[in-house]
């Protein structure tokens, strides 16, 4: 390791041993708390337990749960990624040798622009895509004995569908290259760091947003004929939008007909003409949908931010 390169890494190696502390960490916990989950599980107490949003009661009544609070904390932990990557990594990336004018002295010395940025920003990129890679990857294997089921984490709370998959990663490299650009930009680090935790937290919002909306992963409609029972949630996302299906096809409100089962909802649905009744919720197998969704966009915003800095850097250097 020699030239700008080396110069990257002395410069980076306090953040580059931080994030190593933070995956170490993240690591014994979690191998920690997967034990005692898994000790859980072989206990039999959950055996009887069905898959489904409804909660697991024991013989006794009171409803019973896996600790997976520490879980829920790794999966805040990942989705909190790119505005902390951004703050604390990307903002000062550029920020700092512009704002105390050191990058003069290294540009004197032969390093080309697109060397210092390149050397700079390929360093960090490598460093976040390994964190956050291992930090989803923790979180799949930490979640896995448990996912999905009524004591669990399910793959549509927050925590498990941003804090896990490829999405992570591509999130992280937005806020690296958010904050790379911000640092550009302003010559501040302070400001860059502003900058970088409005646009990167607007973002995150943004994206839990669209999962909650359904914006870009629509969910299926499930009928079921007449009076007969509705086919069963099991791992589904509901949206909450349920209802009664007329014989023209029309949809309406269970309003009507707030019955669950049995001969009162059969003789409603019969004096009101109605036919089947529906609910609408997402198939645990759109994951992977919203997966690739969030990668794609955040990742396309990391590369046009990343192309934005690299074409800016004859003007602002």
């Amino acid at each position: 390791m020699k030239g700008s390169l080396w110069l990257a890494w002395r410069q980076q190696r306090v953040l580059v041993a931080c994030g190593a502390v933070v995956l170490v960490a993240a690591a014994a916990l979690a191998a920690y708390f997967r034990s005692d989950m898994l000790d859980d599980l072989r206990s039999g107490m959950f055996d009887h337990c069905d898959p489904g949003p409804l909660y697991c009661s024991g013989p006794d009544g009171p409803p019973r749960f896996l600790d997976v609070e520490p879980l829920r904390l790794l999966g805040a932990l990942n989705i909190a990624l790119p505005v902390l990557i951004g703050m604390f990594w990307g903002a000062p990336l550029l920020g700092r040798d512009r704002e105390l004018g050191t990058h003069r002295l290294v540009l004197s010395q032969g390093v080309s622009r697109a060397q210092w940025f390149a050397s700079r920003f390929a360093l960090a990129a490598g460093c976040t895509v390994a964190l956050s890679g291992a930090l989803a990857l923790l979180f799949r294997w930490w979640w896995e004995p448990a996912a999905n089921r009524s004591y669990g984490v399910f793959w549509y709370e927050a925590t498990a569908l941003t804090g896990s998959g490829p999405s992570t990663v591509a999130a992280a490299l937005f806020g690296l290259a958010a904050g790379t650009l911000a640092g550009l930009l302003t010559r501040r680090v302070l400001s860059a760091t502003a900058w970088t935790l409005f646009v990167t937290a607007v973002v995150t919002v943004l994206v839990q947003w669209t999962h909650r909306a359904r914006l870009l992963v629509p969910p299926e409609r499930y009928v079921s004929s007449g009076w007969q029972p509705k086919p069963p949630m099991g791992d589904k996302w509901s949206t909450g939008t349920y209802g009664l299906v007329t014989a023209s096809g029309g949809r309406e409100d269970v309003v009507s007909c707030p019955f669950p089962a049995g001969d009162e909802l059969r003789r409603c649905m019969t004096g009101h003409g109605y036919v089947a009744r529906y609910y609408e919720a997402n198939p645990a197998g759109d994951y992977w949908t919203f997966q690739w969704i969030d990668t794609a966009l955040l990742g396309g915003l990391a590369l046009a931010l990343t192309v934005a800095a690299a074409l800016l850097l004859r003007r602002r250097v």
